[in-house]
């Protein structure tokens, strides 16, 4: 079952390139009935957790491909699953007006099962393998355009992923020698009597590993190819922004720090001391970018900059609080980023409007994309009632707990950061819904409309999410908390 789900989405985008579909409808059709058959499957399988871990190879010494179903995969596979039906939805209406629709859904496709592959990866190099494999399959999305502003952000995404992943690989390989297995375990598997005296070392390498999988989670000084990516058609971006690749990243330094070296080596040391201050920067950097770009889908890509160094602060905080913080700004942040990102598509596809001063009064033409839109950034800035409050109220609490200083300012970076996101977010509303004076809303281009449900619908469901993760969010975080004791 579990290699069912990770080769159903890459085997059904090998047959969208080679069948040929008479109609348009039936590409569709064929897409998201697999797509939604394979989610189906996901929870099935994940509700129904098989014990045993499935060793696909045996390599020499402790090295396997290996998957299994645990807490982790539980969050991550389970947001994968529930997102990329509607995200598929979505990319139908999108793609009406671009080019070379079926190597797009080859590859659009395929990033679902590899990014399952990450979710479901036993152990770090199962998981090292599908990292590498999502940037593959990921770069001929964002340069589908072949304009030569996509092809040079293909290329700077290419070189940025891989260098990451070399850094990761170091880490890799001292797991390899240093731990006891590279399966994932709760408390980390590095082996006491094999370490001796090289603690500073294996702390160095955990920093370039935490480093070298931060590049996927657009950690500074390496982000630079986040926001040119941007050129990408917007369920790529999205999908780069909210779910697949970056989340892989924070998802990876998640099972990096808590499953493989271990928080107890690494809690109160001077390599935490030294990430969480690299975090604490992007939070407050990745804002402050996004106040200053007018173009609205580099904004929301400086906005996800800061937004996942906040998973990541979790992280370093290094305690289970800490982990649930973190986990629930990855689930949370994805629908509401998701969300915005839509919104956006939406704009520039009905309109073909791609800036901020662009926008003026254009909440009355669009009432029901820029309705969500002003959801998903009351969200984001984490105002009470919605999910985004939810994560960052944990997050803060989480810091206060743990005792460290340092982490003591990272609840002043969050403030910071969601006065700046109020400021960045809102005046894209304001602009909306309250144009100058010499607006006049009886000209308008016939386009300048809400788009077919086929947008809309995957729109309505996130703000219902965004809703319900906001008021109704115990049970999502008892179930959090019980992933980051071990319980699952």
């Amino acid at each position: 079952m579990i290699m069912l789900v990770i080769l159903i989405p890459v085997i059904a985008g090998i047959l969208v390139s080679l069948i040929p579909f008479k109609k348009r409808s039936h590409m569709e059709t064929f897409l998201e009935t697999l797509v939604i058959l394979n989610s189906l499957l996901v929870w099935n399988l994940l509700i129904h957790r098989p014990e045993s871990v499935f060793t696909l190879a045996n390599f020499t010494g402790n090295l396997s491909i290996s998957f299994k179903v645990d807490g982790m995969t539980m969050v991550f596979a389970g947001l994968v699953s529930g997102l990329w039906p509607f995200a598929t939805l979505y990319a139908f209406e999108y793609m009406t007006k671009e080019k070379n629709e079926k190597i797009f859904f080859t590859f659009y496709t395929m990033t679902y099962g590899v990014t399952l592959g990450i979710s479901l990866a036993g152990n770090l190099l199962t998981m090292y393998f599908f990292y590498e494999l999502l940037t593959l399959v990921t770069v001929p999305l964002v340069m589908h355009t072949l304009t030569r502003e996509a092809i040079l952000a293909s290329r700077k995404y290419l070189y940025y992923s891989l260098g990451g992943a070399a850094f990761a690989f170091i880490g890799l390989i001292f797991i390899i020698i240093y731990g006891s297995t590279t399966d994932f375990i709760l408390g980390g598997v590095l082996d006491p009597e094999k370490i001796g005296g090289r603690t500073n070392v294996l702390l160095l390498i955990y920093v370039i590993a935490f480093m070298g999988f931060g590049v996927k989670a657009a950690l500074c000084p390496f982000n630079s190819w986040l926001p040119d990516a941007g050129v990408a058609p917007t369920p790529v971006t999205a999908l780069l922004h909210a779910v697949a690749v970056v989340k892989s990243g924070a998802f990876a330094i998640i099972r990096l720090t808590y499953f493989s070296f271990g928080v107890e080596f690494l809690r109160g040391t001077w390599a935490q001391n030294v990430v969480m201050l690299i975090v604490m920067f992007t939070i407050v950097y990745g804002c402050s970018r996004a106040v200053k770009e007018t173009h609205i889908k580099r904004r929301l890509a400086y906005s996800t900059i800061s937004n996942l160094s906040y998973i990541l602060f979790g992280v370093t905080i290094m305690t289970p609080l800490g982990m649930v913080g973190a986990l629930t700004h990855l689930v949370f942040h994805a629908v509401m980023k998701i969300s915005s990102f839509f919104c956006a598509g939406a704009i520039m596809h009905q309109t073909d409007k791609h800036y901020v001063y662009e926008l003026n009064g254009m909440g009355y033409k669009m009432p029901c994309v820029f309705g969500v839109f002003t959801v998903s950034s009351l969200a984001l800035m984490g105002v009470p009632g919605l999910a985004g409050f939810v994560s960052k109220w944990n997050l803060a609490s989480s810091a206060v707990e743990s005792g460290n200083r340092i982490a003591y300012g990272g609840i002043a970076c969050l403030l910071i950061s969601a006065l700046l996101t109020a400021i960045y977010m809102m005046t894209i509303v304001v602009r909306a819904f309250f144009p100058v004076k010499e607006f006049d809303n009886t000209k308008s281009l016939e386009e300048e409309k809400d788009p077919n449900w086929k947008m809309l619908v995957p729109l309505f469901v996130f703000t219902i999410f965004i809703v319900i993760f906001g008021l109704f969010s115990g049970l999502i975080v008892d179930f959090f908390a019980d992933v980051a004791a071990g319980v699952y």
